[in-house]
């Protein structure tokens, strides 16, 4: 294992953020406060409780999930898309760096980017309502997997797409809306019995359902089987990745 070149990649992914604070902590922190001041006070008012939790603290960690699979995708997806698109990536292919190397710099980069802007996104939360937390450790082990997983799935976009509008298309049009429709500002059990059945089939509702768990031990779905979903879309993430680097699938045309 050449940790050296891990470290290279991974300060180097990494310091593109502390140059553009901005855009990579500032903003996180403005659309939390706007998704509680339209969420919260807007239809708060209206939905007080949720499963004996006030509506405001139950969206915390449908917000929290929302703004790590979105910063995740994005994070990864640029961070392999550019050496691809400027032909500086058959230096890295060319150098003595395993696959796995290179996947664990540019995607380790990326989720720990995420989990700091999840963090955030949890202290600014704490400024406009009550938490708790009652099982941190699950919570952590939610927060970690899901920024990886969805770190490698970004990853994946980054090498797939072609040019920016591609790049774009699948956190626009699939990554967002599945976030939106997964349960992140109601709970699925408000849903008709036809519409609960569907939801089961949008991969982050178990992703959501296991995060809300660990805060308020309620959840739409067994948090067993909310760490099993996780975990298989981590491996098949993972099988992905090793194909890619197997075939040089638009690594190495």
């Amino acid at each position: 294992m050449n940790v050296e070149a891990i470290k290279a990649i991974y300060k180097f992914e990494m310091a593109r953020t502390f140059r553009t604070p901005l855009q990579s902590i500032i903003s996180p922190v403005i659309s939390t406060s706007l998704y509680f001041i339209v969420f919260g006070a807007a239809i708060g008012s209206r939905i007080t409780e949720i499963e004996g939790v006030s509506y405001g603290a139950f969206i915390v960690p449908g917000l929290i999930m929302l703004m790590l699979l979105t910063q995740s995708v994005s994070n990864a997806s640029f961070g392999i898309f550019f050496p691809k698109f400027l032909g500086t990536i058959y230096e890295l292919l060319s150098a003595p760096v395993s696959s796995l190397e290179i996947t664990i710099g540019y995607v380790g980069a990326a989720a720990t980017k995420s989990i700091i802007i999840g963090a955030i996104v949890l202290a600014t939360a704490g400024f406009f309502v009550p938490l708790r937390i009652d099982h941190p450790f699950s919570m952590l082990a939610f927060l970690v997997l899901t920024a990886v997983t969805f770190s490698l799935v970004g990853f994946i976009i980054g090498i797939w797409a072609k040019g920016m509008e591609q790049l774009q298309t699948v956190p626009l049009l699939i990554i967002t809306p599945l976030t939106f429709l997964g349960g992140s500002f109601y709970s699925i059990k408000v849903l008709p019995e036809f519409w609960q059945t569907v939801s089961l089939f949008n991969p982050v509702v178990y992703l959501v359902s296991g995060f809300r768990w660990s805060f308020y031990s309620i959840s739409d779905v067994d948090v067993g089987i909310s760490l099993g979903m996780t975990l298989l879309f981590l491996v098949v993430c993972l099988g992905i990745v090793a194909w890619i680097f197997r075939t040089g699938y638009r690594l190495k045309a």
